[in-house]
Parts: C-alpha cells; sequence; structure tokens
C-alpha cells in the first residue's frame, strides 16, 4: 500500500453540504480520527487526503472536501477546490443528513457526477437521529459514522461500483511477448531523485518484467554497447524524452524506439490527441503564448526540462521568440483562451481522469495539447519513428 504511486490509487471523493458528516464518515471508513469534526459549518476548509488500504479494492485515496453549499469570499474559493477534486474522482460519495430528501446542493453535484461520468453512491448519514423512510436505489445507503452502523456495508458498496469502474489499461506488457528483448535509457540527471530511479520508469520497468520480457536497463553512453553485445536482436528501446536526439541516432532503424512519455501518453488515453496537437508547433507565431504544464511539483534546475530545454527547443526549431507561462501540480489553468499551444508532461504523478479532463479543456476550446515527449520527438524529426509500435496511432502523421 505504502509503494503504490497516488496516480495508480483509485480517488474516493466525500461531497456534500456542511455539516452533513462528511468528515464523519471518512473517520468511520479509516477507524481514524483524521480529519477535525464539530457542529460548526465550515470546519473543512481544504480538500484532506487520506491513503489507506480498503478491501477489496486495494490502494485508495479519500478525499474529505470542504461543504459545497459554504459562503462568503471564503467560501467561494473552498468551492472552488472542491469542485477541482471533481476532475480526479474516479467514486463519489454525496453524503446527505436530511429527512426531507436531497437538496438543490445535492441535486447538483449529483449532475456533475453524471456530467463527468463518475460513479457515485448516495449515503443518507446520520441514522442514529433520522429517521429515512426512502426507498434506497442500488446506489444509495443509510448509515450513522458516529454509531458505526453500516459502515462496512458502505465500504462493500464502494467495492461494488468499483467493480464497474476499473479497467486493464497496461503500458507496454500487451504489445510485448515472453522473451523480447527491450533496453530502457534511463539517464540520470541533476533533477533526478537521489537513490531512485523517476516513477515513469518504474512503472514501464514493472510492466516489462510482468510481460517476461528480457530488459536492459542503461544509461545513454552505454546503448551503443548494450546493442552490439545484446545475444538476441532487441525489440524495442524506451528512452527518456530529453535524450530522444542522441539515442535515435544510436538505434538501428530496424529496431523500435519510443520514449517513456509517449509510453505514458497512452496509459493515459492522450496519446491520438496529443500527435495531432503537436502539428500545432508548425502554426505558432512571433509573440504566441504556450502554457508548459506539469502535473507534480519540484524545484525547477536550471537545466530543466519544461522550463528551460523545451523552450529553448521550440525556438531553434521554428525560428521564432514566445511567451511562456508555466503551472505546476494541480494549478492548472481554468481559463485557457490565452494560449496558442498546451505542452504537458508525462503525467505519471496524475490520475487518467483528470489528464483526459485537462486534455478536453484545451481541445473544448481549439487550443491544441500535447506533451513533452511528443513534442520533443516531433521537433527532432523523429516522431514518425517512435510511433511505429503504435500503428494505429502511426497513420496520423
Amino acid at each position: 500500500m505504502n509503494t503504490t504511486p497516488n496516480s495508480e490509487r483509485i480517488q474516493i471523493g466525500i461531497f456534500g453540504k456542511r455539516n452533513a458528516g462528511k468528515s464523519s464518515i471518512i473517520n468511520a471508513i479509516t477507524n481514524q480520527n483524521l480529519a477535525i469534526v464539530s457542529d460548526i459549518k465550515g470546519t473543512t476548509t481544504d480538500p484532506i487526503s487520506k491513503s489507506m488500504e480498503l478491501l477489496p479494492i486495494g490502494p485508495v485515496t479519500l478525499i474529505d472536501t470542504a461543504g459545497i453549499d459554504d459562503e462568503g469570499t471564503l467560501g467561494k474559493l473552498r468551492t472552488e477546490k472542491t469542485l477541482q477534486i471533481l476532475n480526479k474522482t474516479d467514486i463519489a460519495l454525496l453524503i446527505t443528513d436530511t429527512e426531507k430528501g436531497l437538496s438543490d446542493w445535492d441535486n447538483n453535484l449529483i449532475s456533475l457526477f453524471k456530467e463527468k461520468n463518475i460513479k457515485y453512491i448516495i449515503v443518507y448519514n446520520k441514522a442514529d437521529l433520522n429517521n429515512y423512510k426512502y426507498k434506497l436505489q442500488p446506489n444509495e445507503i443509510v448509515v450513522s459514522a458516529t454509531q458505526n452502523i453500516n459502515i462496512k456495508e458502505l465500504k462493500e458498496l464502494i467495492g461494488d461500483i468499483y467493480e464497474q469502474t476499473s479497467c486493464c489499461a497496461v503500458l507496454i506488457k500487451d504489445i510485448i511477448k515472453p522473451k523480447d528483448n527491450v533496453i530502457m535509457v534511463t539517464p540520470i540527471d541533476s533533477s533526478a531523485p537521489k537513490g531512485r530511479i523517476i516513477l515513469p520508469q518504474q512503472q514501464v520497468l514493472r510492466d516489462l518484467l510482468e510481460a517476461n520480457a528480457i530488459t536492459t536497463v542503461v544509461r545513454e553512453f552505454e546503448l551503443k554497447e548494450a546493442i552490439e553485445n545484446s545475444v538476441k536482436k532487441p525489440k524495442l528501446v524506451i528512452t527518456d524524452s530529453q535524450a530522444f536526439g542522441k539515442i535515435s541516432e544510436i538505434v538501428p532503424d530496424d529496431i523500435l524506439l519510443t520514449s517513456f512519455s509517449i509510453l505514458f501518453a497512452r496509459y493515459k488515453g492522450v496519446l491520438k490527441p496529443a500527435v495531432k496537437g503537436v502539428k500545432a508547433i508548425n502554426n505558432l507565431n512571433n509573440g504566441d503564448t504556450i502554457l508548459i504544464a506539469e502535473g507534480c511539483t519540484h524545484h525547477r534546475q536550471c537545466e530543466d526540462i519544461g522550463s528551460v530545454k523545451i523552450p529553448k527547443w521550440l525556438e531553434d526549431f521554428t525560428g521564432k521568440k514566445f511567451n511562456y507561462k508555466f503551472s505546476s501540480g494541480t494549478g492548472f489553468p481554468s481559463d485557457l483562451s490565452e494560449y496558442q499551444l498546451i505542452i504537458h508532461c508525462g503525467s505519471c504523478m496524475l490520475k487518467d481522469r483528470e489528464v483526459l479532463y485537462r486534455y478536453n479543456c484545451a481541445i473544448n476550446n481549439n487550443i491544441p495539447v500535447t506533451n513533452y515527449g511528443i513534442a520533443i520527438a516531433y521537433m527532432h524529426n523523429i516522431l514518425k519513428r517512435s510511433l511505429k509500435v503504435f500503428p494505429d496511432i502511426y497513420s496520423l502523421i
């Protein structure tokens, strides 16, 4: 449970009006006093996350949110934070404590769940105080968080809903056969965490091991020797995007080549729009504004890929100068109207639902969007080669 990255956990959002018992529910589910509980409205001011193991699902993240009916200037900001959580929620719990049925606030939330295609459960809380006489639907349950009534049943219902939402997305093992020879090129630069390889490399390596591939991990200056000394000809070389240009010169044309970033675009479900969007680089004009977005937060180094390398490659490739704006973590802009192009990171730290939300925001505003690896491959004139491993996408270039 502790080693599962947040992007791979099921995100369970807890929503509802103030004082409906959202924090009490999260405490009851986790069997811990994690969230502050009070009769005072608006006690929860910011989203609070708790990772736990929830059987039969496995590792999940529970997210407690501020009341959707919060008031005042600060209340409006808290509500905006709550609504942002919807963009990464896999399963929503709508908590209500009224005997009079669902409020307008509750129904508005349900409309948003449906609009965003989020599976949800309506939880009628405070059963020890209220006399609920509703005919419950399959996705509804009556509980008491304080008296632990039907909490076990709520967990089981969450598990049932999960079975309806789970998918079988894979990074690469569906295109690799047992005993295929695959080489991973993993440069270690100044921004790499000490003592670790970065998350995309870890996840791809795990997928290859599960596919029973013969996997070799090398740094960029070891690749040529690794290919020459391979007893079995490599089927595929996977490289970090930053080394794409150098690696493409080393890998023979009869060996497939792609990048971790391209694999993650496919894994998150955005490879097709990212490939279509990258062509917009050719249509940029001097002074255009480009958003470079990242899903995680980190201290930017002097050779940072997002803020330094990609802008340099863009200007070298086009011969033009641009304005750049940057976002990281959850700070993706709500207004995208000023941008002529969005270049996003590989999104290894984001849930696929949130990645799709960001891409759809751009597409719905007619703004082209692509990702780091695809943009770098395009600017080094090797994108077509790097997509040969995916024939259905290769035809788009």
